[in-house]
């Protein structure tokens, strides 16, 4: 299956999130924060195919983290999906033009996460 990273700084919502993406047989990277995420993408060999990316991080937010990733030089096979309590109006489309691959709002569903996660990592 896919390497999948995720950026959660809620250890109970990572820790979820990371038993259910297992069962379905991926690996899981889970990051606290985003700082490490640009060292973590550049270091994976072969490199994660998908970034779930909390907006609400502590110190930077998923906007900043975001434009770090996006600045890294070349062509790489990852998406990075926004994964967010922000549920409002707006949001979605405001996370999709600052350039996330999708969305996923929290708290998420339990029976259709795998699911949800692996639209994303469809070619």
């Amino acid at each position: 299956m896919a390497t999948i990273v995720v950026v959660e700084d809620q250890p109970d919502n990572l820790k979820l999130i990371t038993a259910l993406l297992t069962m379905k047989g991926h690996r899981v990277i889970g990051l606290p924060s985003g700082e490490p995420l640009v060292a973590t993408l550049v270091a994976e060999q072969p490199p994660p195919a998908l970034v779930l990316l909390d907006i609400q991080l502590p110190g930077r937010d998923g906007f900043s983290v975001l434009a770090d990733v996006k600045r890294l030089a070349g062509t790489h096979p990852w998406r990075v999906v926004a994964l967010t309590a922000h549920a409002m109006p707006g949001d979605r489309e405001h996370a999709l033009a600052a350039g996330f691959d999708g969305y996923i709002t929290k708290p998420i569903d339990v029976r259709g996460f795998a699911e949800e996660v692996a639209r994303y990592l469809a070619p």
